[in-house]
């Protein structure tokens, strides 16, 4: 069974405690967490003392996606806020396998995120010691956009790669998931899907929850 992220990207940030409580009541297994610092990418969100009270309000799998330039700096700061789960960027680490390695030493499980334009061989050499690889099917820096097609090929590459070695390594698909796709994403090979506008956005969570795990589980 796949493990839905609800993206507090497309939350209303003015009741941010209350609709983390909607996704977990409504049986999502994590909490995607987007850190943007205005320069990796186009936006800028929150840092970790929101996501440390947060983390008092829930006990999802924290998910933090930092979508920053170096991140090594700021690590420590999300441990300590109740990360489970640190995810960086591939284009944004120097040295990404030390990146890797500070991660896990902090007591945090390690993913890495690669944006549209990188290939999946750009982490052959990393693979063997990540927890997770998310796969960004849209630009980042914005909620709301359209699912890149041809990040299914993607998902498929890094699926056959991690097989070829025997690797357990979650893959993580993040940007334009809807009910019309989440179907091809999963049979592609992804486990964990975050979702955005598709849960959020909605006036019903519960119920956009439940269609997107049928809509990701019909034969």
């Amino acid at each position: 069974m796949i493990k839905l992220a609800p993206s507090i990207l497309s939350a209303d940030f003015s009741q941010l405690a209350e609709s983390v409580k909607a996704v977990e009541n409504a049986g999502c297994e994590y909490l995607h967490i987007d850190v943007m610092d205005g320069h990796f990418v186009p936006n800028i969100t929150f840092g970790a003392v929101v996501f440390e009270k947060l983390r008092k309000k829930s006990n999802m799998t924290f998910d933090c996606h930092l979508m920053i330039e170096q991140p090594d700096l700021y690590l420590e700061d999300f441990v300590k806020a109740g990360a489970d789960i640190i995810t960086v960027h591939q284009e944004a680490c120097v040295h990404l396998n030390r990146t890797i390695h500070h991660i896990k030493e902090l007591g945090c499980k390690a993913g890495v995120a690669i944006n549209p334009a990188t290939s999946p061989q750009a982490l052959e050499y990393v693979l063997q010691d990540v927890d997770m690889v998310l796969i960004m099917s849209v630009n980042p820096g914005f909620g709301g956009q359209k699912f890149i097609p041809q990040s299914l090929d993607k998902i498929k590459k890094l699926k056959q790669m991690i097989d070829a070695k025997n690797y357990n390594v979650d893959i993580q698909v993040d940007g334009g998931v809807s009910v019309d796709n989440i179907h091809d994403i999963v049979t592609a090979g992804a486990n964990i899907v975050v979702a955005g506008s598709a849960i959020f956005g909605k006036d019903n969570i519960q119920k956009a929850v439940s269609n997107l795990r049928d809509s990701a589980e019909q034969s």
